[in-house]
């Protein structure tokens, strides 16, 4: 069965923090990149951080470099997102990932399965 859960998103002020939280299937878990996209209201969704199957490869946009985190526990079939330092332009909803390789990319098209999203709204 093909299944990615979010979970862990809310309604914080800036300069908090959230986890997000993604249980995966078997299926789309392994051996694949795992990666955390979002979409803020009117925009196009975004690659927000990848990490490979092994865990010791990361990617990160720019914007997040330094406040977001992403890791994977392979026993449990699931991917997490730590956000410290949220901002207001962090508002979105996020969506968990499965990749085709065990290599993560920025590339959306590169990513097979996906969640439903989980919403997080940051207020200043």
């Amino acid at each position: 069965q093909v299944q990615l859960v979010e979970s862990g998103g809310g309604l914080v002020q800036a300069g908090a923090s959230l986890r997000l939280a993604c249980a995966a299937s078997v299926i789309t878990f392994r051996p694949y990149a795992m990666g955390w996209f979002r979409q803020a209201p009117g925009k196009e969704r975004e690659f927000v951080a990848g990490i490979s199957w092994s865990g010791d490869s990361t990617l990160y946009t720019d914007s997040v470099k330094g406040r977001f985190t992403i890791s994977r526990d392979n026993a449990k079939n699931m991917v997490y997102l730590q956000m410290n330092s949220l901002k207001p332009e962090d508002t979105a909803v996020y969506y968990c990932a499965s990749h085709w390789r065990p290599s993560p990319s920025i590339v959306m098209s590169e990513y097979r399965y996906w969640g439903q999203g989980t919403q997080v709204t940051v207020s200043s």
